[in-house]
């Protein structure tokens, strides 16, 4: 775990906090951040939330744009997310792994992967970040 970087994207979005994301890996590339299955964060059948593993995918794509922001640029927001569920997350960490798709001086789009702890593919998310 990178922990400056898990404490930096916590003061930022302390929603990530609250959820207890963590980022492993963090460049303009690539951020990588994980979410633990915990019982407060599942749904029926105990699989983690879609709305959970939903703010991981934008916790982490958030990251990424900010990483890749246009100088003189304060921030982002996300004004598009689209997420594509393929199997549940029911143990151990939901991890995400973000990268650009574009890089504008307006919009900033990311490619989002949530895998499980086998490395089976979980979610597919593509959202579209404004640049502030």
């Amino acid at each position: 775990m990178d922990e400056q970087a898990t404490k930096l994207i916590h003061q930022a979005m302390p929603f990530a906090q609250r959820l207890g994301i963590e980022v492993l890996e963090h460049s303009k590339d690539l951020v990588r951040t994980r979410l633990a299955w915990e019982h407060s964060l599942t749904t029926l059948g105990e699989s983690m939330h879609g709305g959970a593993l939903m703010s991981l995918a934008d916790a982490t794509g958030a990251a990424l744009a900010y990483s890749n922001l246009p100088e003189g640029a304060q921030r982002t927001t996300t004004i598009e997310s689209r997420t594509s569920f393929l199997r549940p997350v029911g143990s151990g960490h939901a991890t995400a792994s973000a990268r650009p798709l574009h890089v504008g001086r307006r919009v900033i789009v990311v490619e989002t992967e949530i895998h499980t702890d086998t490395g089976r593919l979980a979610a597919k998310v593509t959202q579209t970040q404004a640049v502030v």
